[in-house]
């Protein structure tokens, strides 16, 4: 490769967005930040969740405004979450929040009529409460819908016009067949969703459209600046940007707001042990699979610090390094931990709950859900290696986890394995990646993605600390704990 690719990535997360602009040439690959804005549902007068998709389109814009001339744009966001189209292409209404409680018990409804062995056999996933076919169940009526748009597919059609349905992203609604990556037509017409709303699907790297020439107006790019097709599920384009070594096995953990879990493999697993343990198969760039559990993530943490009314995460992280360790732990799994609210309470009462003493100060709160997070990591990772037959003996952490050392310490002590931290932006640095090899960039596969990550991104590793007998004892009590719960 001789060009130098300048190329704007929008990546969405469900606490904050960002456009980056990536430079890639022979040999380099650079992020710069040109616009960074806060991101999170609102509540509507009757008390439900929402995203404000109209501002969040207008951060976009202004963040394309300052990226300056680039070769190609491409969008990811969050998973699951889509609005509603009228037939002529204007929105419904603002998207639902996943974390709206307008889908309680709906999963168990519509597993009982389809069948969880049918659900899973098909489209291999976790099944979570919030996936975009237990909320689609809940709609009244299509009649007014001329089509249905994940939130990057939405964005993309308001930056080019066109109406495509990216595939990774698509995979992660419960209603794309995992096998064949199509439209699973039969389940969308059991729980009431028409075929015709369901857009068509496009791959990582197709190009999608060019800008229209409002958004050309507004950001003063080129109109005839490409739209790509990235991972449009943000996880999708940060396991892109995993500096995995062929060579040596490993796991990954997207640690964000959401912690996924998991391992890429070349096919799905579609086993009853799969199923029970609630994995799921998520597509991934290159017809890779996915094969991960959701874990609730940093959210936790997050929503502790706002509910204190804290921003010194840092300090706090100090308060948590000097507690005493192994202490409580909750399953941050539960259902308690969603949506939000006040965190610590709901800790508190999650270890009264199990018989426990709840956390006193602020710095064993923020202990209590780093060690809780830590041994869910080292669950799922033990699972994920049994269930794929694979062995593991790195895990790389990348996103906003991959900053927290005490976080990334204890993870490796948990799971009795090294761990690599970073790159943070691996999303972003994912997204670019699949860009640049659209344009022509010598980057033939993932290997090579990867190899360039790891060639100019600096990686932290820690090594596991101890026997690993405490949180063998802390794993067996949290079980003890969950089959009683169940």
């Amino acid at each position: 490769m001789t060009d130098v690719l300048r190329l704007a990535a929008v990546d969405l997360g469900a606490t904050s967005g960002r456009v980056m602009v990536g430079t890639v040439g022979d040999g380099r690959l650079e992020l710069d930040e040109v616009h960074r804005f806060a991101n999170g549902p609102v509540t509507a007068d009757d008390g439900s969740l929402h995203w404000d998709v109209g501002r969040l389109w207008s951060e976009v814009l202004v963040g394309l405004g300052r990226a300056g001339l680039v070769d190609a744009v491409g969008v990811d966001s969050w998973a699951v979450d889509y609005g509603l189209l009228d037939s002529d292409g204007e929105l419904l209404g603002q998207p639902f929040s996943h974390r709206d409680p307008r889908t309680d018990g709906v999963r168990e409804r519509v597993a009982k009529e389809l069948g969880e062995e049918r659900l899973y056999a098909t489209t291999g996933l976790q099944q979570l409460g919030f996936n975009t076919i237990y909320q689609l169940a809940t709609e009244e009526s299509f009649d007014d819908v001329g089509t249905l748009l994940l939130v990057p597919d939405l964005l993309g059609r308001w930056l080019t016009g066109e109406t495509v349905a990216e595939s990774t992203n698509a995979s992660t609604t419960q209603l794309l067949d995992v096998t064949t990556r199509r439209w699973a037509v039969d389940l969308a017409e059991a729980v009431g969703v028409p075929p015709r709303v369901l857009p068509p699907l496009v791959e990582p790297g197709d190009v999608v459209g060019t800008l229209l020439p409002s958004v050309a107006e507004a950001t003063g790019l080129p109109a005839t600046t490409p739209v790509v097709a990235v991972g449009s599920h943000d996880t999708a384009s940060a396991v892109v940007g995993v500096p995995l070594d062929p060579a040596v096995p490993a796991a990954f953990i997207s640690s964000g707001t959401w912690s996924l879990v998991g391992i890429e493999l070349d096919a799905p697993v579609l086993t009853d042990a799969a199923r029970e343990a609630d994995f799921t198969n998520e597509g991934g760039v290159d017809r890779t699979v996915r094969f991960l559990r959701n874990v609730m993530g940093l959210w936790v943490l997050s929503e502790t610090l706002r509910a204190w009314g804290r921003d010194d995460l840092g300090a706090l992280l100090d308060q948590a390094a000097a507690a005493p360790a192994f202490g409580p732990v909750v399953d941050v799994d539960g259902p308690a931990f969603l949506a939000p609210g006040d965190m610590p309470a709901r800790i508190a009462d999650a270890c009264r709950a199990s018989g426990q003493a709840p956390p006193e100060t602020p710095g064993s709160v923020v202990r209590c859900v780093l060690e809780s997070l830590a041994l869910a990591y080292r669950r799922n990772v033990r699972l994920a290696a049994r269930l794929s037959g694979r062995d593991v003996e790195v895990v790389h952490v990348v996103g906003g986890g991959s900053q927290n050392a005490l976080l990334c310490q204890m993870t490796a002590d948990a799971c009795g394995v090294p761990v690599l931290a970073g790159p943070v932006e691996a999303a972003a640095l994912g997204n670019v990646l699949v860009q640049a090899r659209t344009l022509g960039a010598d980057l033939p596969d993932l290997a090579a993605m990867r190899a360039l990550v790891a060639s100019t991104h600096r990686l932290r590793r820690y090594e596991p600390a101890g026997t690993g007998v405490h949180w063998d004892e802390l794993e067996t009590t949290l079980a003890g704990r969950r089959e009683e719960r169940t």
